[in-house]
């Protein structure tokens, strides 16, 4: 028997678990879906949309909805140690003083910016570039820095933003969102520094820590309303373990709502239809889904200095003696925070910068040089769940976002395309400016940018929300991250955030982890 079992090993389960060992009294077992990490695009930079759609990916689809042309979208998710840190783009960005003051106010007390500001600290170690000490650690784990080798058209980018009078940002993670910066990225000596990385591969070493990969969790166990362990699959047979204290969920924002669901703890009326025996009945389980979605323009480069031609035999030398050139690149070198309108407490929009085209997860890039700049809603109003398609745990949760179901959603989007012209069309980008391929130059009123906006929005990859923290009734999870109606359970990933963070998800995740095993220690 283990102390703790802790299921799913990405940017949060990593933590727990490495946390949790850190006390050589306490067995913890770590379950995970995929397989290890050893893949080599894994710590390529550049190379991350590589492993798309292969076995390093759980390769969900959304269900085709009206709102964004009746399309189904790809959304990927890391299956793998390190989970979607080994997939991402590496990009570290908490996001807005406001997301997390916004999340204490809805009654989850402690998880105000100011009480996990420590736990951000606690987690990083940062090197190299500006980086204010007041917001940075230097003795965590995990890697945080600036890039090593930007693309001539991120410093271009960077020039236009400050042109059109936004404030340049030496630490976006610091005490000011809205400008333009240089991206933090998770990196080392030029390879990417997971969440596997930074926490687990550390603590494997332990004796009291046990690691299993290939093991797709079928349900919780329960005995009455207490949580006793889990059930899963390995090697074509079904397997359990018991946890004596706590399981703690690291699934992700489709993981752990299905888990949970398939376990009986969830909406009643649809599980019992489905033959699932009711332990909790919680109608927020699924529901509250929130992603971040992202639109764009695409340019032809004049001049051949794209990503490109990132593979180059000169640059992959570069890249494997000195950790340097094209290949560190996470491809969304720069960023910028807007507000589309005045008034806001935050900013609505933000504005990421590729030197390379990045059309369709990379999957529909037309040949030659290119640059992208990616315009992300950041605050939307629209939500959506997730929900069993059926009792099995190898079949795909039902994926409805619920993109753009708001008016005011795809009108902010518009906004953030239209800026994106006008950041193009600055003196910074003449010299590597060419011809607008996407949406294309004929494309002027809002209705047809609204037409592109439906039909070719991608997700950031950044689905949140489903296991919402709380006190009401749609709640899943209290402050300590509890679920409710039952015992010896917690919810500790994205899943549990009541709205999404205007940044990215990976951060905050890992403070998510960090919270929870500090509460569960304690």
């Amino acid at each position: 028997m283990y102390d703790y079992i802790v299921v799913g090993a990405g940017s949060a389960g990593c933590v727990v678990a490495a946390r949790l060992s850190e006390d050589s009294k306490n067995k913890v077992l770590l379950l995970e879906a995929g397989k290890p990490d050893d893949k080599q695009e894994i710590r390529i930079p550049v190379a991350f949309s590589k492993l798309f759609h292969t076995e390093y990916d759980w390769n969900f689809t959304t269900e085709p909805e009206v709102a964004t042309g009746d399309r189904r979208r790809y959304w990927p998710r890391g299956k793998t140690l390190g989970g979607s840190s080994s997939l991402n783009a590496m990009m570290y960005v908490r996001g807005h003083r406001t997301d997390y003051d916004q999340w204490q106010q809805a009654g989850n007390a402690g998880w105000g910016y100011d009480s996990v500001l420590p736990l951000f600290r606690k987690s990083e170690r940062f090197i190299g570039g500006n980086g204010d000490t007041a917001f940075h650690g230097g003795e965590g784990p995990l890697v945080v820095g600036s890039q090593t080798s930007p693309n001539p058209m991120t410093k271009a980018f960077l020039a236009a933003g400050e042109s059109l009078g936004l404030k340049r940002l030496g630490d976006i993670n610091g005490s000011s969102q809205d400008g333009v910066a240089l991206t933090h990225v998770n990196q080392y000596r030029g390879r990417r520094w997971s969440a596997a990385d930074a926490f687990l591969r550390p603590a494997l070493k332990r004796e009291n820590l046990t690691v299993q990969t290939d093991c797709l969790v079928q349900g919780i166990t329960f005995e009455g309303r207490r949580a006793v362990g889990v059930t899963y699959q390995r090697g074509g047979a079904v397997l359990s373990e018991r946890a004596g204290r706590e399981t703690i969920l690291c699934a992700g924002a489709i993981g752990s709502p299905q888990i949970l669901m398939l376990s009986g703890v969830g909406p009643a009326a649809p599980l019992s239809r489905l033959g699932i025996s009711i332990v909790a009945d919680l109608p927020g389980v699924g529901e509250n889904l929130q992603d971040h979605l992202t639109s764009g323009v695409s340019y032809e480069c004049c001049k051949p200095i794209s990503l490109a031609s990132a593979e180059s035999l000169a640059n992959l030398a570069r890249y494997l003696l000195l950790g340097r050139g094209p290949l560190t690149s996470n491809v969304g070198e720069a960023l910028a925070f807007i507000r589309s309108r005045a008034g806001l407490s935050a900013p609505d929009l933000e504005l990421i910068f590729a030197p390379a085209y990045f059309m369709e997860h990379g999957a529909a890039n037309p040949p030659g040089h290119g640059f992208t700049v990616g315009t992300i809603l950041l605050r939307p109003e629209s939500r959506g769940s997730v929900t069993l398609r059926s009792r099995s745990s190898e079949d795909a949760p039902v994926i409805r976002p619920n993109y753009l179901a708001a008016r005011s959603d795809l009108d902010t989007l518009i906004a953030g395309v239209r800026y994106a012209r006008r950041l193009v069309a600055t003196e910074p980008f003449a010299a590597y400016r060419g011809a607008e391929v996407w949406p294309g130059a004929s494309v002027v009123t809002d209705g047809e940018l609204a037409e592109f906006v439906r039909a070719k929005s991608e997700t950031l990859y950044h689905p949140v929300g489903t296991c919402r923290m709380g006190d009401d009734r749609q709640a899943v999870v209290d402050q300590t991250l509890r679920v409710r109606g039952v015992d010896n359970l917690r919810v500790a990933d994205a899943s549990i955030m009541p709205t999404i963070i205007g940044g990215h998800t990976h951060a905050p995740t890992v403070m998510i982890g960090e919270k929870a095993a500090e509460m569960i220690a304690g």
